[in-house]
């Protein structure tokens, strides 16, 4: 009798653990299908994300950003098109300073003090 018992009981803790893991799998793939509105924040978050990014924003000054640009203030939110700065563009402007910087004799702190500012002034 008492053989019988411990394998009915056996056999129940088995059926309890095999519907537990069914149960967590289907919660689990309930988790993953998002709603659209879910969908809109995730790509108005790409957005403000990518504007920040362009725009060179760090720090407290992003995070304000991003605050406002997901809130959807005007002002701050993501440009129809980010604008890109093509690598070349940035090799350009690093020439342009690096041949002022040379024709003046900058060496040292000066020069990186200038070139910085060139740099900022450029953009």
């Amino acid at each position: 009798m008492k053989g019988k018992w411990k394998i009915a009981m056996a056999v129940t803790v088995i059926a309890a653990l095999i519907l537990v893991a069914f149960g967590a799998l289907a919660v689990e793939t309930e988790k993953k299908a998002k709603s659209p509105k879910q969908q809109a924040q995730q790509e108005k978050m790409k957005a403000c994300n990518a504007d920040a990014k362009a725009k060179g924003l760090k720090g407290d000054e992003r995070n304000k950003f991003m605050s406002q640009c997901l809130k959807g203030d005007k002002d701050a939110a993501p440009s129809a098109t980010p604008p890109k700065e093509t690598k070349a563009n940035q090799q350009d402007k690093v020439k342009a300073c690096n041949a002022d910087a040379k024709t003046k004799g900058l060496k040292g702190d000066e020069r990186k003090k200038f070139m910085n500012e060139c740099l900022k002034a450029a953009s």
